[in-house]
C-alpha cells in the first residue's frame, strides 16, 4: 500500500538483520516511515531527527581532511540535525501505529514505549479488526451483534472504554493461560534439573579426582552383593537358594568361576552372610591380582575413563526416557491420578535404575577386561598366525565376477553387469527446464531427466 501511494519507507524484519541498528537509529528522521513486525526490545534508542553520529564518524575517520575542516563539517552536521530535530518536535515527535493488539500487554506497552522516550514528545494509536485473533476468540460475537443492533456502517471506527476493557480482559486471560503453561513446564523441568545437578556434580568430582579406586571397590562390592541377593534371598533357608544360577551369572557377567556348591558341601555351616563376604572377597582378590602388573597411574586413568564413558551413555539414555515419559504422563489424569506427582515418582525410579545400571556396567567391564603384556600379545599373535596362516597372493572375487564358482550362467551375469552399469551423458550438461536432447519436445525434467 505504501509503494502504491509512493511513500518512501523501510522495512525492519528478519531479513534486515545486518542493517537492523541502522534502520532503528534513523527511524526518527522527518517523514521517515518504518514498518516493523515487532519493534519491542530492539536495544537501540530512536533519536528524533535521526542520529548524526554515523556521519560524524565518517568525517572523523577521513584522513584527507585537516582538523579545522573536520570541525567545520561536524558543526554543519550538528546544525542540520538540530533543524531536523526541531522540525520533528514541532510535529509532535515519533508516532506509533499498531495494526493489531498482541496477546501480551507487555508487548503492546513496549511498542508504545518506543515513542516519548527520555522526555521527547510522542504518541501512539492502535487499530483493530473484528477479525483479529484476539477479538475473534473473546469478544467478536458480542461486538458484531452490538454493531448490527446499532446499524453502524461498514468500516466505522469504534472508540469506547468498554471495548478497551474487553480487550485488556482478553489479554489477561491469554497471559494467565500462558503463565500456567510455563509454570507447569517449569515444574516438570525442575525434576530433570535436580537430577542433572546431581549427575553433573558427580561427574565434576570424577574429573577432578585422580584416584577413584575406593569408589570402584564400593561399586563392585555393592553390585556383587545385589547379584548374590537375587539368588540367595536375605534371611532365607537353603532350599530357596539358587546356587547353580548364581554360579552361572557370576561366571558369565563377571568372570568369577567360583565352586560355590563345593563350598557348601565341604562347609555345612556356611551361612548366607559368610558366603556373601567370601564371594565379594574373591572378586576383590582376583581384581587386584589381575592389575598387579599394571602401573597404578595407568589403572586409575583407565578406571576413570570407563566410569565417565558409562555415565555419559546412560545419562543420554535417561534424558530420552524422561522425554518419552513426559509426553504421555498426562494420560494418568484419566485414572484420577496427579500427572505431576506420577512424573516425579517415575522419574525418580528411572534415575535410581540408571545409577544401578552404571554401577553394574562399570563393574562388568572392569572385571571382564584382560591384562596382558606386550610379550604375551606377540605370543598370542604368533599362535594365531601359526594355527591359521594368512594366505598370500590370493585374489578374492565376488560371485558376479566368478559365475562358474557360484553356479550362475555367464550370459545372465553379462546382462546384469550392463544393467548395473551407470549411464554416462556425453556433452554439455542439460538443464532441467531445457528441451530434452531426445527430440520429444518435452522439458528434460519431464522426459529423460524425470526423477523416479
Amino acid at each position: 500500500m505504501l509503494e502504491k501511494e509512493k511513500f518512501p519507507h523501510q522495512v525492519l524484519n528478519a531479513k534486515q538483520h545486518a542493517r537492523e541498528a541502522e534502520i532503528v537509529v534513523q527511524a526518527g528522521k522527518p517523514k521517515m516511515i518504518t514498518i516493523a513486525t515487532n519493534m519491542a526490545g530492539r536495544g537501540t534508542d530512536i533519536v528524533l531527527g535521526g542520529n548524526p553520529e554515523p556521519e560524524i564518524q565518517q568525517v572523523t575517520s577521513d584522513e584527507s581532511l585537516s582538523a579545522a575542516e573536520k570541525e567545520r563539517k561536524i558543526a554543519e552536521i550538528r546544525a542540520v540535525w538540530q533543524e531536523r530535530h526541531n522540525a520533528v518536535l514541532a510535529q509532535g515527535g515519533l508516532h506509533i501505529i499498531g495494526s493489531e493488539r498482541h496477546e501480551s500487554r507487555r508487548i503492546d506497552n513496549q511498542l508504545r514505549g518506543r515513542a516519548g522516550r527520555q522526555g521527547d514528545p510522542g504518541s501512539s494509536r492502535f487499530y483493530l479488526s473484528l477479525e483479529d485473533q484476539l477479538l475473534k476468540i473473546f469478544a467478536a460475537d458480542r461486538i458484531a451483534a452490538l454493531m448490527q443492533r446499532l446499524k453502524m456502517p461498514e468500516g466505522e471506527a469504534i472508540e469506547s472504554p468498554l471495548l478497551s476493557r474487553v480487550i485488556e480482559n482478553a489479554q489477561r486471560k491469554v497471559e494467565a493461560r500462558n503463565f500456567d503453561i510455563r509454570k507447569q513446564l517449569l515444574e516438570y523441568d525442575d525434576v530433570a534439573n535436580e537430577q542433572r545437578r546431581v549427575i553433573y556434580q558427580q561427574r565434576n568430582e570424577l574429573l577432578e579426582s585422580q584416584n577413584i579406586s575406593e569408589t570402584i571397590v564400593a561399586m563392585r562390592e555393592g553390585v556383587i552383593t545385589q547379584v548374590v541377593a537375587q539368588f540367595i534371598p536375605h534371611e532365607s533357608v537353603e532350599e530357596q537358594w539358587d546356587v547353580p544360577g548364581l554360579e552361572k551369572v557370576l561366571a558369565d557377567d563377571f568372570r568369577l568361576d567360583l565352586p560355590i556348591q563345593q563350598w557348601l558341601k565341604n562347609e555345612t555351616t556356611l551361612d548366607e552372610e559368610t558366603l556373601r563376604e567370601r564371594i565379594v572377597g574373591e572378586a576383590n582378590s582376583r581384581y587386584n591380582n589381575k592389575f598387579d602388573a599394571v602401573d597404578k597411574e595407568v589403572l586409575h586413568h583407565y578406571e576413570r575413563a570407563i566410569m565417565l564413558q558409562s555415565m555419559d551413555v546412560h545419562w543420554r539414555e535417561h534424558l530420552s526416557a524422561l522425554d518419552h515419559l513426559r509426553q504421555g504422563i498426562h494420560l494418568r489424569g484419566y485414572a484420577q491420578k496427579n500427572p505431576k506427582q506420577e512424573y516425579k515418582r517415575e522419574a525418580f525410579d528411572l534415575f535410581f535404575d540408571m545409577l544401578e545400571r552404571i554401577k553394574r556396567d562399570v563393574t562388568k567391564i572392569l572385571t571382564n577386561v584382560e591384562v596382558r603384556t606386550e610379550q604375551e600379545m606377540e605370543e598370542v599373535a604368533e599362535e594365531i598366525e601359526a594355527a591359521e596362516p594368512i594366505p598370500k597372493n590370493v585374489e578374492y572375487r565376488h560371485a558376479q565376477y566368478a559365475p562358474e564358482m557360484a553356479g550362475i550362467d555367464s550370459d545372465d551375469v553379462a546382462v546384469a553387469e550392463r544393467a548395473a552399469r551407470p549411464s554416462v551423458h556425453v556433452g554439455d550438461k542439460v538443464g532441467r527446464n531445457d528441451p530434452c536432447p531426445c527430440g520429444s519436445g518435452k522439458k528434460y525434467k519431464h522426459c529423460h531427466g524425470k526423477l523416479n
